[in-house]
C-alpha cells in the first residue's frame, strides 16, 4: 500500500532506550508536547504497570496519541501486554509476534493493533528472514480481522531493509509502521518514498544521535518533526 497524499505521515515518539521504557519517561512526554509531538509510546517493560499506566493518561489528556510496543515474544507475556493495554486504554498496541491470539482480544475494543511480521529474535529485537518470507508473513497478519497495521523492523534485518520495507508495504493494504534504528533524515525520506504510513523513534532523538540536529531533546525532536506532516507529528 504506498502512502496517500491526503494521509499524516507519523512520526511516533518511543519513550524508550535500547527497547526499555526510560526512567524518566514523565518528563519526556512533557517535552515531547511542548515540541508539538502527537504520537507517543512505550515498552511494556522498564516501569512498572502502575507508571505505564501514568505515563498513558498524561499523553492522552493532552489530546495525543498513545502507543504500547510489546518486547517480549513469548505468547503467555505477549498475551499479558494486550491484556495490560485494554486495561489502561491506549490507543494503539504494537509488536509482538502472536496475532492470531491476540487480535480476537482486541476486536471491539477501538486499540489499534499492529503486530510484526517475520520472524522476530533477541533484545534487541531483529528482524529475521527472506524479503519473500516476511513479505508473505505481513500478508497473512493483515488479514487476520482485528489487526489495524504492521510494525516493521526493516532496519533490524540483517539483509535487504530497504527491500523488505518497499516489498511489505506493496503487498498489504494496510498502515505500515517501521520501527528501529532510524536515525536521520535520509532514512525517514525513504521510508516515506516506500510508502510507510510512518515511523518510531526513541533512542536516537534520546541519546542526542539523530543526525543533522543538536544534541538536546527538544532540537532532535524538531527535527525529526520537521520530516513529517504537520498534523502528522
Amino acid at each position: 500500500m504506498t502512502h496517500r497524499p491526503d494521509a499524516p505521515f507519523r512520526f511516533i515518539f518511543m519513550l524508550t532506550r535500547n527497547d526499555l521504557t526510560v526512567p524518566d519517561a514523565a518528563r519526556h512526554v512533557e517535552t515531547a508536547l511542548a515540541a508539538g509531538v502527537r504520537h507517543i509510546g512505550f515498552k511494556d517493560v522498564g516501569l512498572p504497570p502502575g507508571e505505564l499506566t501514568a505515563l498513558n493518561r498524561d499523553i492522552q489528556a493532552a489530546g495525543a496519541t498513545s502507543y504500547l510496543e510489546v518486547v517480549s515474544l513469548d505468547r503467555t507475556r505477549e498475551i499479558a501486554a494486550a491484556r495490560l493495554a485494554l486495561r489502561m486504554g491506549v490507543d494503539c498496541l504494537l509488536g509482538g509476534c502472536n496475532g492470531v491470539e491476540v487480535a480476537p482480544l482486541l476486536v471491539g475494543s477501538n486499540i489499534g493493533y499492529f503486530p510484526f511480521p517475520g520472524q522476530v529474535s533477541g533484545h534487541p529485537s531483529v528482524l529475521t528472514g527472506t524479503v519473500q518470507e516476511i513479505t508473505d508473513d505481513a500478508v497473512r497478519l493483515s488479514n487476520i480481522p482485528g489487526v489495524t497495521g504492521l510494525d516493521l523492523l526493516a532496519y533490524r534485518a540483517p539483509m535487504g531493509g530497504e527491500d523488505i520495507l518497499r516489498s511489505v508495504c506493496q503487498a498489504v493494504d494496510c498502515p505500515v509502521v517501521v520501527a528501529g534504528s532510524i536515525n536521520g533524515p535520509d532514512r525517514i525520506a525513504r521510508i516515506r518514498d516506500a510508502g510507510a504510513a510512518g515511523f518510531t523513534i526513541g533512542t536516537a532523538a534520546l541519546t542526542g544521535r539523530f543526525a543533522g540536529a543538536a544534541p538536546d531533546l527538544p532540537s532532535q525532536l524538531s527535527a525529526i518533526l520537521a520530516t513529517t506532516d504537520p498534523e502528522g507529528g
